[in-house]
């Protein structure tokens, strides 16, 4: 059980680490190669940051979770 979140301890902070290099800077990031370089004049954020944002918090919060998880395991096991 320990090995199982270990591995998806990691494959979450691998994820979570391309999805924050994704984000848009104030040079502009990867994001723009999947639309997200195009702004609408409502000054609002594309779709694309947005669903981009969703899905980085979503991954942290799973990555937090199995942190937590396995702090506690660990605890248990001791």
């Amino acid at each position: 059980m320990v090995l199982g979140f270990s591995i998806a301890l990691i494959v979450f902070s691998l994820l979570l680490m391309l999805l924050v290099l994704m984000h848009k800077g104030k040079g502009g990031g990867l994001s723009d190669m999947f639309g997200g370089g195009m702004q609408s004049s409502v000054g609002g954020s594309s779709v694309a940051e947005r669903n981009l944002d969703r899905i980085t918090v979503v991954v942290g919060l799973l990555w937090f979770a199995c942190i937590v998880v396995l702090g506690i395991m660990m605890k248990v096991n001791n």
